[in-house]
């Protein structure tokens, strides 16, 4: 090869052309799969709405080929011989992965498929290997490509769970009107009109230099930046813009210092919860509206709505920026706090971290919508009391009728409630939110036969640590909810009082699933920690039962102990008259009177009466 062959090359290329039959090395030092649900979701988002811009039913295959092309971005490589190592982008081509082996199972339930196998994993010499070479990855990747499930292991790196909590989260942001016959169009314009630009060096130095200098932040013009010169130019000159651009700046980059790009996920919350008033029809050749597209190009919605937004006169814009932008920008970092700093069991923003733990993404622009940048702190936080709460409900209701929270299932829901209570007083919010529950037709009187399954598993260890924090609570100790949720060093795991072994109940059952079935319902499930479960979990239940007095309150009520040497947890059940009491044996039908119990706790834990007591 010549000096001239071995210059940096970039290309731009087609998805297909990207990962069919290509192999890609990660060096040991990058190869944590970092990215957060947040990540994946614009990643969807952006590619689904874009193609639903073009998209009509009418259309045949072939003009998918027309549809504008869409750039996605770039990855670096670094070409060692035959190896292709990822340097930058490994982050989007893993998520990207995890896409089309999602999109290979919805596959199966559609007559018409495109083949995509190519573009996972491809064989040499009879031997196949997945395109993204990871070897640490290897066994989780198998199992979701063949079964599109993985349950990972102690030993599995921090990686693997991501990589399995954003596989989970994927369903949920795919449309729903695109999982059917317009399926194959989908894949077909994700794999032939998505390009990236593909750039390749010779050597790890100069993949190396053009990583830092693309990701040098004083390069790259985003669309914060943009809206923010749009905003300034608009201003006053001299003190008034200059007073603006420092706010505008200290603000921003206080957010950054939370996560990567808060700056745009606030912008986007902040405009669509005080101005958008449409969102996308939910039918196949509907188009992008207000909500739809301050989430994709909110720097150009607001130019071109700004009389609506208010914007006119030069003071208008200041003010913009001086009062709407620092008091939203405020709060929202109020709020992300709230997810993400020392949890205060006492503070109204306890629910925010609740509905975050259940990773219900929604929330940030319903806890915003109805602040005024009047409002004093008293109002602020009753306010955002009020819609915590509201979702927090609604969230564990859905969850304990195995509807589906995820982000496309709820976003038009969403929508209409942000824009219902927008700009609402306290007793305006209250008597709404409250009507809304109200007219719900599924609450917990509607199941009560919930039991736990691959996905529902981790929502269901929140809805148990609620549970058990309450019962904690009540009994007189401190709050548990962090500890429970994995937020200290001890490790919490959801363990069934009932051992894997259906010899132990024959008994009881006929067959073996429905054996299975009584095991994961509600009442047959605790939180323990690992080490905990690691020595007993295989025991029977009546050498376990000696041990759970050791453990939470809500394990330690299936021991008589519990209602011999504990005052305060006795005083609960007298107060509340649940039906707590000991097993000496834990039978099939303790487990439906225990899932009655806790569906009993949850009525308390999750009140739509809490509501009015508020303000």
């Amino acid at each position: 090869m010549t000096d001239t062959d071995r210059s940096i090359q970039g290309v731009a290329k087609t998805v297909s052309e990207i990962l069919a039959n290509q192999k890609y090395a990660i060096d040991y030092y990058q190869r944590e799969y970092k990215w957060q649900a947040k990540q994946l979701r614009e990643l969807i988002g952006d590619l689904t709405a874009k193609f639903q811009d073009s998209y009509d039913p009418s259309h045949a295959r072939g003009d998918v080929a027309s549809y504008p092309t869409y750039f996605l971005g770039s990855i670096i490589i670094s070409k060692k011989g035959r190896e292709l190592y990822v340097v930058d982008g490994q982050q989007r081509l893993t998520s990207l992965t995890l896409f089309l082996v999602y999109l290979r199972h919805l596959q199966k339930q559609s007559q018409t498929t495109v083949a995509i196998d190519q573009l996972v994993y491809s064989e040499e010499y009879g031997i196949k290997s997945f395109n993204l070479d990871v070897p640490d990855r290897n066994s989780c990747m198998e199992s979701l490509f063949e079964q599109g499930a993985y349950e990972p292991v102690a030993e599995d790196p921090e990686s693997v769970h991501t990589l399995v909590d954003r596989y989970s989260e994927i369903d949920g942001l795919f449309p729903d009107e695109l999982k059917t016959r317009a399926l194959p169009f989908f894949i077909d314009w994700l794999t032939k009109r998505v390009q990236l630009v593909e750039i390749t060096a010779y050597t790890d130095d100069d993949a190396y230099a053009i990583f830092e200098t693309m990701n040098d932040r004083g390069l790259r013009l985003t669309s914060a930046d943009m809206l923010k010169g749009y905003l300034l130019a608009n201003m006053h000159d001299g003190a008034p813009r200059t007073a603006a651009n420092e706010l505008w700046r200290a603000r921003l980059r206080t957010l950054n210092d939370y996560d990567e790009d808060t700056d745009a996920d606030f912008l986007k919350t902040w405009l669509r919860s005080q101005y958008a008033s449409s969102i996308r029809e939910r039918r196949r050749d509907a188009k992008p509206q207000d909500w739809d597209r301050i989430g994709t190009e909110f720097h150009r919605w607001v130019r071109e709505n700004r009389e609506e937004i208010g914007l006119v006169s030069k003071d208008e814009f200041f003010h913009f920026v001086d009062k709407n932008f620092e008091f939203y920008s405020t709060q929202y970092e109020n709020i992300i706090r709230a997810t993400s700093r020392e949890f205060d069991p006492e503070s109204p923003l306890r629910f925010v971290r609740y509905n975050a733990d259940l990773g219900f993404t929604l929330q940030n622009q319903l806890l915003l919508a109805p602040l005024n940048p009047n409002d004093p702190e008293d109002i602020v936080e009753q306010k955002i009391e009020l819609v915590g709460r509201f979702i927090n409900i609604l969230l564990a209701w859905r969850i304990w009728n195995f509807r589906s929270t995820a982000y496309s299932t709820m976003q038009y829901a969403m929508f209409l409630a942000m824009r219902d209570i927008r700009g609402l007083d306290v007793p305006e919010l209250r008597e709404t939110l409250y009507q809304r529950l109200a007219e719900e037709k599924e609450t917990f009187d509607n199941n009560n036969r919930l039991l736990m399954h691959q996905q529902n598993r981790s929502q269901l260890h929140k809805i148990l640590a609620r549970i058990t924090d309450y019962v904690t609570v009540e009994s007189g100790q401190v709050s548990n909810y962090i500890e429970l949720t994995n937020g200290k060093k001890i490790r919490y795991e959801v363990e069934h009082i009932w051992a894997d072994h259906y010899e132990r109940h024959r008994d009881e059952f006929n067959h073996e699933t429905e054996f299975a079935e009584h095991r994961n319902r509600i009442g047959g499930l605790l939180l323990l920690p690992k080490q905990f479960n690691a020595s007993y979990g295989d025991d029977e239940y009546v050498s376990k039962v000696k041990h759970y007095f050791g453990q939470n309150a809500l394990a330690a009520s299936l021991n008589s102990l519990s209602y011999e040497k504990n005052p305060g947890f006795r005083s609960f059940v007298t107060r509340t008259s649940l039906g707590f009491r000991p097993y000496d044996k834990f039978t099939r039908e303790a487990i439906i009177e225990r899932s009655e119990l806790y569906r009993e706790i949850a009525k308390y834990v999750w009140n739509p009466e809490d509501l009015l007591t508020i303000g």
